[in-house]
């Protein structure tokens, strides 16, 4: 059986934390520039000529080229991105990833305190 003062003191932590959190993805869907589902990928490539550095061993791979890539639906979609690009989005794409983390840990907040007005807590 839980203490209910320390039961107390961990229903106070989750809600404050809650509150944090909120407050956190509140500033994110405010920030101007956005937020861009998906992810960032570096990647050096062999091309298709026979007599290429590529092809060494070892070998001299093209690039390095970055490539933005998201789903939609069940679609998983890819872009290359220039040098300028990669500057311009990199920021959006770290906002969204940040914002599906406090999003996950929203949710294991808010799970806990059901859990634990219901009784249903370990």
């Amino acid at each position: 059986m839980v203490d209910p003062e320390r039961q107390c003191q961990m229903s106070a932590r989750d809600d404050q934390r809650a509150a944090t959190v909120r407050q956190r993805l509140a500033e994110l869907l405010a920030e101007p520039e956005g937020m861009l589902p998906g992810s960032l990928t570096v990647r050096l490539l062999r091309c298709g000529k026979q007599n290429c550095a590529c092809k060494a061993d070892p070998p001299d791979l093209h690039g390095p080229y970055v490539q933005w890539g998201y789903s939609r639906g069940r679609r998983r979609i890819t872009r290359w991105l220039s040098a300028e690009q990669l500057e311009r989005y990199r920021p959006q794409v770290k906002r969204a990833r940040r914002f599906r983390e406090l999003v996950g840990v929203l949710d294991d907040a808010e799970i806990r305190r059901v859990e634990r007005a219901e009784g249903w807590g370990t």
